[in-house]
Formats: C-alpha cells, structure tokens, sequence
C-alpha cells in the first residue's frame, strides 16, 4: 500500500475491505493506483463507480492497459469520475492508451454537439431538432464524453508538455463545437418567438477571444467571446433584438442551471464598451468602434480573435476587418502608456494572500509569457507577417524563425509556458472549477498528486511535493529572467554586434522596441546602448550584463531617454571605477534607485553627474541619512580653518551643502524620509552654509577695520518654520548690536558689510565654479519698512520701530522667526522683543479687519497674471498660502492664552490647534492634507525639471513625474491632479469659514 503512494492509509484500507473490490486482482489493482495521481482519490472513485455501476468492474478485471487509464483519470479528476457515475453509458471512452484514437479535429466535434441536439452538420446555419432542458442534456453530456475521452488520452500521454498543444486545441474546438450547438437550439428557440422569417436572415458569427480564440483552452476557463450580426433585408434594431436573443440562448445552452452541471460561462465583456455597450452590433459597428474609440487592451485582446461558431462568412469578414486595425495599434498614440497599465493590471488585483501561489498571475506565472509575447508581437507584427499567429506556442516559435528572440531563449519561454499550462490544467481537472493557485505548502497530499499527474505517463518513480516546488520556483525566476532577456538582449547584441549565432535586430525593429518600450528617441537610445557595451573591456562586459535589467526599469520611469542618458555620462565619469558596477550588480536595491532617480528627476541626475561619487550611498540607506547640523558645522569649521582664503573657504561650504541637497534628494526618492524630515534636513543644510559664510564675511571685514558690533541672521518664512523644500529661497531679517561705547554710525555701516558681503558669498560665482551648484538666494525683504528700508538694523532701531511704526502683518511675519545664525545672545534678546509683538494679548476688530483685507489683497495682486487660482500651489485657492493665513490668524488671536501655539512651524501650530480644539478635527485633517500635498507638488516641481514652480503641472507627462514623487503609482497624474483640487476645494472652505467667517 505505501508504495502505491497513499496519503491517508486508514481511509485507504476501509476502501480497500470494500465488498466491491472483491475477486479483483491485487496486483492489478495495486498497479493500477501506483498509476494514478492520487491513489486515495482513485480508490475512493473506483469504490463509488462499482457501487452504483458493478458491470463497470469488467474495466479493472478485464485489458490492464484499460484498468490503468481507468485509474489515471479518476485519480486526476473526481469531477469526471462523478460524471461516469451519473452517466455509465460513455464509459467506453476510458481505453487503453494504445488503442487510443488520435485527437478529434473540430469538423468532427462540430458535427458530434450538433448532431447530439438534433442538428444537420451540413448546414453552415444549423437549427437543432429539440429545445429547452433536454437539448441542453444532451448537449452537454456529449461535450462531457468528449471532454472526458480527451482527460484519457492527455493523462496517458508520455509527455504531457509535448501534448499540451493539441490538449489547448482540441479543447478550443470542442467549446467551439458546443457554441455552435448551442446556437443551433437558440435559432429554433427563436423562431417560437420571433417571425421566423426574420430569424432565417439574421447572421451570427460568434468571435472567440483569448485561450478559446488562440487555440488553447483550458479544461475549465469562462470562454470570452464577441457577437457580430448582420441581416440582409432586415432593418438594424430588428436585427440585432433577434441577434441579442440568440446570443442569449448561447449562454443559456452551456451556463444556465440544469440536470446536467452548467459547461463554463461565456463572457462577453470583452465586447465594445464591455458590459454597458450592446451584447450584439453589426460589423460595421465593430469596425467603426474600434477605429475612433478602442483602448490599447482591446487590440491586445483582438489579437487572438477567432470566428469560432455562427455564420462562416461572415466571422472571416469581421477577422478581415480588424486585423489591420490590430496590426497598426503599436503606432497609435498612448500606445506605450497603455502598454504599462496591462503590465501593471496583472498583478494590481491579486490578493496579497494568493500572490505567492498564482500560476498565472503571479510574477514569474502564464501572463509574464503572455504579456512579453503579444507585447513583441504587436511591435514587430506590423511589418512581419509571419509573427501574426494566435497562439503563445506557434507565436514563440515565429519570434524565435523571425530573429526576435534568441533559440536558446525561445526553447526555455516555450518549455516554462507549457510545464505552466500542464501545471494549471491539472489543478483545473481534479474539481473542473476555474483556478489558478498551487496548493499550500502544507498540503502535501495535493502536491504530491499534482506532481505525479504533471509528469509522463512512462514516470515510473513517484515525484515528491518538495520537488515539485522547487521546480516551480525555478520555472518563475526563469520566466522572469527570460522577460528582461527577450526584450533588451537582443537589443544588446545589435548594438554591440555580437557574433552572428546571438540574435541581432535589423535597426528598424531594435527603434520599434525602444519605441514601445517608451523610449522616445530610440535612435539616440542605440547610440546610448552602443557606447555603453562596445568592446572587450571588463567594463563593457558588465554592462551587456546590466543592462537588460537597467533598461526595464528606464522604461518603467517617466522618462526612460533622460535615464539612459544619465547612466551613461554616470558611467563614463566614473570609468573603470572598481565598486560602481559591481554595485549595481551585486546589489538590486542600488541598480533600481540609480535607474529610478535617472529616468525621474533632473534635479538629482544633473548633481550625481558632477558628484559621481555619491552613487556609492544608493547602496546603503546608512549613507542616505542626512548630515545634523552639528556634523555639517564641524566639517565647515575643518575646512575655514585649513582654507582660510574666504573664496576658497566659500566654495567649499558650498560643495558640502550641495553634497548635503543631493544625499537628502536620494534619500526622499527612496522613501527614506518623511516630509517633515525632509524640510528640517533641507534647513539644517542651508543654516549650515549660512553660518559658514557669515564667519567668512566677518573675518573678511573684520581684518580690514576693528569689529564694533556683532551681527545675527533671523530665519523667516517656511525657512523659519524649517519646512522649506527644494529650491527654497531664504528669508532672513539682519539684527546687529553695537559694542559698548562703539559709534553707532560705524556700527550699521559696518554691519552693512558684513551682510552684503554673506549674501554676496552665497550667490556669486565660485572660481573654480561649483558645477550644478542649486545656490541659496537671501531674501530680505520682510524686513521693517520692506524694501525701502534698510537691510540691517540695531537691535534698538527694531525696538523702536516696533513700538512706534509696526503693522499687524509685520507681527504676523515675526510669528515664523527663528535664529538661523549669529550671535546667540543676541538672538536670544530679539526673541524676547518679537515676542510681545507676535503673540499680543489681544488682537483687536482693527487688526482683524486689516489682515482680511491685506489677504484679499495678495489674493487680488500678486497671484501672477495669466494664472489659474486653482492651480498655483502657494497663492491659490485652498492653498499653501490659505493654510498658513488661517493658522498664523488664529495664533495671532490665541497664543498669549494658548502656550502650546508658540511654534514657527505650520503643522505643528495645526497639531496644537488640535490639542486646544480651536478647530474641528475634520477641518485641520482637511488643512493638513491640502499643506502637505502642496509642498510635496512644488518639491516634485523642481525634482523632476530642476527648476522651481508654484503651479501644479497641466501636460500629462509632468503631472506623472510630480504624481510619482508625491507617492502614486504609475500613469497615475490625472489622479494627483482630480484630488489636488477636490482637496483645495475643501481646503478652501474651510478657510474661508474659518478666516472671513462665512
């Protein structure tokens, strides 16, 4: 018995003492269920099948060969052993395998359906006989029959993967047949209901989509399908009301509920408009739809189109019709945009739970082949004929005749796709329900079964479930492997010109696979790939490695032309650096953010180019952790002290803050920081070079003249609130204190210096220059009096100007001051002026007034003219400057009262209002939100063109850079775009409730 491979011995045995069994051979029984895929499940159908049918026992006592095919199939399929069981009268089909019959062609299963529904085969519009419960009987006991002699036959094949083929159409056939047979009752149905002289003109040609119309069914699939009427004489909505009817019938005749179990469903959501467009229109229709307004899926899906059962002219007029329209859909625009959507809905519906285990779906599964072939396909078959063939296995076998694909590639595709397709149809065939998920890992009694069934009938050694899924894990990462390799190999050896055994595409094809890809230049991408890989050198070599995988994952990046681009300069600067490519190569987390920061943003591909070393830190997150203040500080001061000429000391301060933007550029890119994370690094670096250029202001004067008063820089603005992004400006405000007995006169103008000669360090050219240098601009003009007054002033003259002159907004402004750098006494003792000012003990009707007004003021004036107030990100509705109005409003109001308030950073100040709940809940979500989402879109801004904007993009391509950054997913832009505005709509309510009241 254990070698007979039972799972459950106990089971096994009550089976066994069976008084069924009795006077049955051992020998040949226990040879029989070794045989078998499960032999529990064999044993436990035999028993059942003699139970009810003891003249069945002449199967196992009798032809030994008949005896062992008997127990193949009902150890593969408890499904077709139970239709056995109800229906004794078909077990003639189970015979040996060397008497079997060779494959039934579809002339002969069309005419079998038929004539089981009382049809003439003869006729190309055949009406059945019998109608309603018992032709739908009869028809699918007779598609069963034919089902269950195919399962005989494939189960007793030497090779399954080798009879796969066949097994798909035959199987294609017979649900073709059972279409056709089905129609035939629906015309005879028709004509009770219909005129019956209306329903002889109608034409129905049903078109088969996917496995059914490529040839390679499943046991158990939906069978998708397109309905095509026409009828001559007859008006169009006459016709189609009669056509609708009998493409009803059809799926009643196969689906609906019965005696006998429902076939399979048949889909027809593949149709024009899917479910909300017509089940049945014209040719003309269909034509005229997929001119003007089919998607690029729907010519992938038309690719495999075949007229498989209904009126013969008139399904080769509809596959004449739209094969031109399919051929031509790889130069449409949208083509590659639509390309990566079908990519990325393979996997976006799998559940989390069943993604390990999909034969299909999963990564390395059926739709990887799948999609790689119809992708090469459409590319090439515009101008190649010979590739215009349905099914995966003839289509691998013209890529690989055509030179598309490499021979020892092609053998290995072909080889995964069928041990794939035996592995799904086994699965398939034990219950006949649709599945494509492997069994658990713990479910050692399927796995052993699905093993044995998916090996040859000549196995005599029985696989292990362990086996079984390590081959399948190898079968998914060569598949995987092999998606790469098929589309960039080829590509390789043109550009490198390899030896003639690789596989070389004329120039033509090598642009149109770029092209697809989406690469928009593919001239220049081959120039790219030929200097990258010409040669012998170890550097070439590890390219013509690399880049199968670097050029997928350009092509998954917004602009896959940049990207290339980039790695090549990165490449060359970095010649024949040890580590880089080694790198890439040994590390995929390192090669992925290279080829994603290269193909998504200018701003960090133009600073590696000129810091070419930085690409070590995509390597190791460690690296990416941006730089304290302290730290930043104390390598400034290293460096003042050993470079002591101010020019040369500036120009490396410079370089460790553009060293400082490039580490926190890479870091955000990889998810490694927060926003809030990103905004305070952002300041800690510009503070940094802002201190360090001070001191090199002040050493700069004071060694021409004695220092007679000490300076400080005030950070305002979102510098203030440290929630600055890239491409900030600086805004600062300049506090001196005279020293005791100095001349005040000789104080301010000496202070002027100093401050003129800091702004002039951080803007002017360096020599030599910093290369990609993103310079820190000062701004000063929140200053007392703007910029009519002067740039410096004493800590007195602010006193009295505050005491004396100062407006509401200027107290307002002051809420976001912060040291940035200087004197810390003296910082400390202008804190402790503003304070007062910034946070009054009360804010008067006047003032309240005021700030409304001066907001509808900005509102009206400084939005740039031309600009769409719902899209400008900092002076638009509902928008960064909506957000910080009502927050500073409110701290201006509450703070003297509300400690908690006193912070200079914008969500915190909304956290705090939380806290005091001087503000809804819902209400600050929606401030929070609408902030964060307008920062990240201007950080995105300049990431992507490395050029700063205050407008949320409005061409397609740059809403999908900026929808990328923000944190969406692919071809997601529209999507940012649809909820930036709803957001600040929202937003904007909330403002206007809030700040005006109503």
């Amino acid at each position: 018995m254990i070698s007979s491979g039972f799972a459950d011995l106990e089971q096994s045995r009550r089976f066994l003492a069976a008084p069924e069994l009795d006077g049955i051979d051992e020998e040949i029984l226990f040879g029989a269920l070794g045989s078998s895929a499960s032999p529990d499940l064999a044993l436990q159908s035999c028993v059942r099948l003699l139970a009810a049918h003891p003249e069945a026992v002449s199967l196992i006592t009798g032809d030994t060969a008949r005896c062992t095919a008997l127990f193949r199939l009902l150890g593969a399929s408890e499904a077709l052993g139970e239709f056995l069981m109800r229906h004794p009268e078909h077990l003639d089909v189970v015979r040996p395998p060397t008497a079997r019959m060779p494959p039934v062609d579809d002339r002969a299963l069309r005419a079998s359906l038929l004539e089981a529904v009382e049809a003439d085969p003869g006729d190309d519009n055949p009406i059945a006989g019998i109608t309603g419960t018992e032709a739908h009987q009869r028809l699918r006991m007779t598609y069963r029959r034919h089902l269950t002699d195919l399962a005989v036959r494939d189960l007793s094949a030497p090779s399954p993967v080798d009879h796969l083929p066949s097994v798909g159409r035959e199987l294609a056939d017979l649900a073709a047949a059972a279409l056709e047979a089905s129609l035939a009752v629906a015309r005879r149905e028709a004509g009770s209901t219909h005129d019956p002289d209306d329903v002889a003109k109608v034409q129905l040609a049903v078109i088969a989509m996917g496995k059914c119309g490529a040839g390679e069914l499943n046991y158990i699939s939906d069978v998708d399908v397109i309905y095509v009427v026409d009828a001559p004489g007859l008006d169009e909505a006459q016709a189609t009301r009669i056509g609708t009817f009998l493409a009803s019938g059809i799926s009643r005749g196969v689906y609906s509920p019965g005696v006998e179990p429902a076939l399979w469903e048949v889909d027809a959501n593949l149709r024009p408009e899917g479910r909300d467009g017509p089940l049945v229109r014209t040719l003309e229709s269909h034509l005229s739809y997929y001119a003007r307004w089919a998607q690029m899926w729907e010519f992938q899906a038309l690719l495999k189109a075949r007229a498989v059962a209904g009126d013969p002219g008139l399904g080769r007029r509809y596959e004449e019709g739209i094969a031109p329209l399919v051929w031509a859909s790889s130069q449409r625009d949208g083509f590659v945009e639509a390309v990566r959507a079908m990519r990325r809905r393979v996997t976006e519906n799998i559940p989390r739970s069943e993604e390990a285990r999909q034969l299909k779906l999963g990564p390395g599964g059926l739709r990887d082949i799948e999609f790689t072939v119809q992708l090469l396909q459409l590319v090439h078959g515009r101008v190649d004929t010979s590739l215009r063939v349905r099914d995966t296995v003839g289509a691998i076998r013209a890529l690989s005749a055509g030179g598309y694909i490499g021979r020892s590639d092609a053998m290995d595709f072909d080889d995964a796709y069928r041990y794939l397709r035996v592995l799904e149809h086994r699965l398939q065939l034990t219950r006949m329900r649709r599945t494509h998920l492997m069994p658990k890992d713990d479910d050692e009694a399927a796995l052993r079964a699905l093993a044995r069934s998916s090996e040859g009938a000549l196995v005599n050694v029985r696989p292990s479930a362990q086996g079984l899924l390590e081959k399948w894990q190898r079968t998914k990462r060569l598949v995987r492997r092999l998606h790469d390799s098929i589309f960039y190999r080829p590509l390789l050896n043109t550009a490198a010109n390899l030896s003639a055994e690789d596989v070389q595409l004329t120039p033509e094809a090598a642009q149109a696979r770029l092209a697809a890809l989406g690469y928009s230049d593919p001239k220049g991408a081959m120039r790219h790939i030929e200097a990258l890989t010409g040669g012998i050198r170890r550097r070439a070599v590890l390219q013509r490695q690399l880049l199968p995988i670097l050029l997928a994952w350009f092509a998954d990046g917004v602009d896959p032309d940049a990207g290339l681009l980039g790695f090549r300069r990165l490449s060359e600067s970095l010649g024949e650096s040890h580590w880089y490519l080694g790198m890439l190569r040994d590390s995929k987390a390192a090669a992925e953010r290279l080829c994603a920061v290269l193909s998504s943003s200018r701003f960090i591909t133009d600073l590696l180019e000129v810091s070419p070393e930085s690409t070590k830190w995509l390597g190791s997150d460690s690296e990416l952790t941006p730089d304290s203040f302290d730290t930043q500080w104390q390598e400034i001061q290293s460096k003042m002290s050993r470079h002591p000429e101010p020019l040369e000391a500036m120009r490396l301060i410079r370089l460790i803050r553009r060293r400082e933007l490039l580490r926190i550029a890479i870091a955000d890119s990889a998810g490694l920081l927060t926003q809030p994370e990103v905004g305070r690094a952002l300041s800690d670096a510009d503070r940094a070079a802002v201190l360090g250029a001070l001191h090199v202001a002040e050493k700069a004067v004071y060694t021409t003249e004695e220092r007679v008063t000490d300076v400080v820089v005030m950070a305002m603005g979102r510098q203030g609130g440290r929630e600055i992004t890239y491409g900030s400006d600086a805004d600062v405000m300049y506090v001196h204190r005279p020293h005791p007995g100095a001349d005040a006169a000789a104080a301010q103008q000496q202070a002027e210096k100093v401050v003129t000669q800091l702004a002039a360090l951080l803007t002017q050219p360096c020599k030599p220059p910093v290369l990609a240098e993103r310079v820190l601009e000062i701004d000063a003009a929140l200053r007392p009096e703007g910029k009519q007054g002067p740039m410096v002033r004493s800590l007195e003259s602010f006193r009295e100007y505050y005491k004396r002159w100062s407006l509401i907004w200027e107290a307002q402004a002051l809420l976001r001051a912060r040291p940035l750098a200087g004197d810390d006494a003296l910082a400390l003792d202008f804190l402790a002026l503003i304070d007062p000012i910034r946070y009054p003990a009360e804010l008067s009707d006047t003032d309240l007034r005021e700030i409304r007004r001066i907001k509808a003021r900005v509102e009206a004036e400084r939005l740039p003219r031309g600009a769409d107030p719902s899209r400008h990100l900092k002076l638009g509705r509902g928008a960064l400057s909506d957000v910080e109005w009502l927050v500073q409003l409110l701290q201006l109001r509450h703070t003297h009262a509300v400690p908690i308030l006193k912070t200079a950073s914008t969500l915190e100040a909304l956290d705090a209002l939380g806290n005091a709940e001087l503000l809804p809940r819902e209400d600050l979500e929606t401030l929070r939100r609408s902030w964060s989402l307008a920062t990240r879109i201007r950080a995105a801004n300049v990431i992507w063109t490395g050029r700063s904007s205050d407008l949320l993009p409005s061409s397609r391509r740059d809403l999908e850079a900026v929808a990328r950054w923000c944190g969406y997913g692919p071809e997601s832009g529209a999507r940012l775009e649809e909820d930036y505005l709803k957001l600040t709509r929202r937003s904007r309510a909330v403002f206007e409730r809030h700040f005006y009241g109503y």
